[in-house]
């Protein structure tokens, strides 16, 4: 025997993870029971035999094998959530309340980034579709130019394995998805009337690229909203939904010409703080001097001098409710209410 080698004795000395067979053998049933109990069968187990094998289980440290659940349910016990860029606010309140549902429900929750990029979507599902997770909740803003072919044969095909699909606004192609829908029209209309009793009549949008719905239904909400006071929405800058994207359009507004007492309405709260420090690094004033308001309310949006104006979204329940919609077989989406939040960075016109 090689002296540097294991003894036999000290080799099977060493532990090895649980197999379902050792807790069958344990548990003094057959390898199929086992299965039905622990893998999530629709089978039925006498009571006391399902005792014995998840007492079994817990003795030797047993972990169900998630493939062997999937091919036992026709899935697994996990939640896709699908959104555009985890460092947004935006996004991880609703990942927040689609993961309070999942902990009730003992479901694991899986995050993909899409980054808006319609191929790079379109690989994560075929992906997650092998993977038959039981639910997936699409929660990334889309333009109106990538809702087709791919992206919608992926879903349909995800649904006929079984599982079930949940879309922030619509479903791209004509999916029997099920929708959680956020009413950002009519909040943008009511802040953009808020707005124009406040005293402003001028003022500069600063949005997504055009066709993407998000950012679209907050745009021309607003502008409806603000034309009802006697306001007016001057011109529109567009990048996407980062915060850099959101300084660059303001200083690139700055350098056309920006005159006091003129209103920014960045799409979201994200857009809104990069307006907000591009103005400052102009050698402007918030709120005195231009004024801003955003969309979300995310926690920042209170934390900043002067505090953001925005419309408040119960992201975390329209998280939780996406989840239910996975879920429940009868579910039907409770009212989620905008709210205008009036703060310092819109002090209003005298």
């Amino acid at each position: 025997m090689n002296p540097g080698s294991p003894s036999p004795r000290a080799a099977s000395a060493v532990p090895h993870a649980a197999t379902l067979q050792d807790v069958a053998r344990e548990a003094g049933v057959s390898l199929a029971t086992a299965s039905r109990v622990l893998n999530g069968s629709e089978r039925k187990v006498a009571g006391a035999f399902r005792e014995r094998v998840e007492r079994a289980a817990e003795t030797l440290g047993y972990t169900p094998n998630v493939s062997a659940q999937a091919t036992a349910r026709g899935h697994s016990p996990v939640i896709a959530l699908l959104v555009a860029d985890i460092a947004d606010p935006y996004f991880g309140q609703i990942a927040a309340g689609v993961a309070r549902g999942a902990d009730e429900q003992g479901l694991v929750v899986t995050i993909s980034i899409t980054e808006r990029d319609p191929e790079r979507e379109n690989r994560i599902l075929r992906a997650l579709r092998g993977q038959r997770p039981q639910g997936l909740i699409l929660a990334a803003s889309r333009a109106d130019d990538a809702e087709g072919g791919s992206a919608s044969a992926e879903l349909e095909a995800f649904e006929r394995y079984g599982g079930r699909v949940v879309a922030f606004g619509d479903l791209p192609g004509e999916g029997g998805g099920r929708t959680v829908v956020i009413d950002n029209a009519g909040g943008a209309e009511e802040l953009g009337r808020r707005m124009a009793a406040l005293g402003y009549r001028s003022a500069i949008g600063i949005g997504a690229a055009e066709g993407v719905r998000t950012s679209d239904d907050r745009l021309h909400g607003f502008a409806r909203g603000f034309a009802s006071g006697g306001g007016v929405v001057d011109r529109i800058h567009r990048g996407d939904f980062r915060r850099e994207s959101g300084a660059e359009a303001m200083a690139a507004a700055l350098e056309e010409g920006v005159e006091a007492g003129t209103l920014v309405f960045g799409m979201s709260d994200v857009v809104a703080l990069g307006a907000m420090s591009a103005i400052r690094a102009a050698g402007r004033a918030v709120g005195a001097d231009i004024a801003v308001c955003g969309f979300d309310d995310v926690s920042a949006s209170g934390d900043v001098t002067p505090a953001l104006t925005t419309v408040r979204v119960p992201l975390n329940e329209a998280g939780y409710q996406a989840f239910r919609a996975i879920v429940d077989d009868g579910w039907i989406q409770a009212p989620l209410p905008v709210e205008v939040v009036v703060r310092g960075s819109t002090p209003g016109l005298a």
